[in-house]
């Protein structure tokens, strides 16, 4: 898997370019973006993402934890298959947040990694 990769979100480095990084970071962003891309927002590819980002509207509860958790393990399945293995998906109600672990195993190299993504909700 060559890079460098442009980093994500899109933004300008310090010499005027397209920021790029490493993929230790672009495995991470390929995760961020399954998670909060919500279904239909991506004109080439309507079914990607999981809309994560739309459940922070929802009252939070242990049964949206739950169902959370399974929506995303099977976008990232389906979505980063090639990319990683996920060993594992918590899904945590934390005070107005909604906390996102995922444990996978990048293919690439075999190695280990535990990535948290956190969305407080809505007001």
């Amino acid at each position: 898997m060559p890079g460098p990769w442009l980093d994500h979100p899109f933004h300008v480095d310090g010499r005027g370019r397209s920021a790029t990084t490493g993929i230790d970071d672009h495995v991470r962003d390929l995760i961020e973006q399954v998670l909060f891309t919500s279904p239909g927002e991506r004109v080439m590819r309507p079914d990607f993402g999981c809309g994560l980002g739309q459940l922070v509207f929802e009252p939070l509860s242990d049964a949206l934890a739950a169902a959370t958790q399974q929506l995303v393990h099977g976008a990232l399945l389906r979505w980063l298959e090639e990319w990683i293995l996920v060993e594992r998906v918590a899904v945590e109600v934390r005070e107005s947040a909604l906390v996102v672990t995922v444990v996978y195993t990048r293919r690439d190299t075999g190695e280990r990694e535990q990535a948290l993504f956190r969305r407080e909700q809505a007001a």
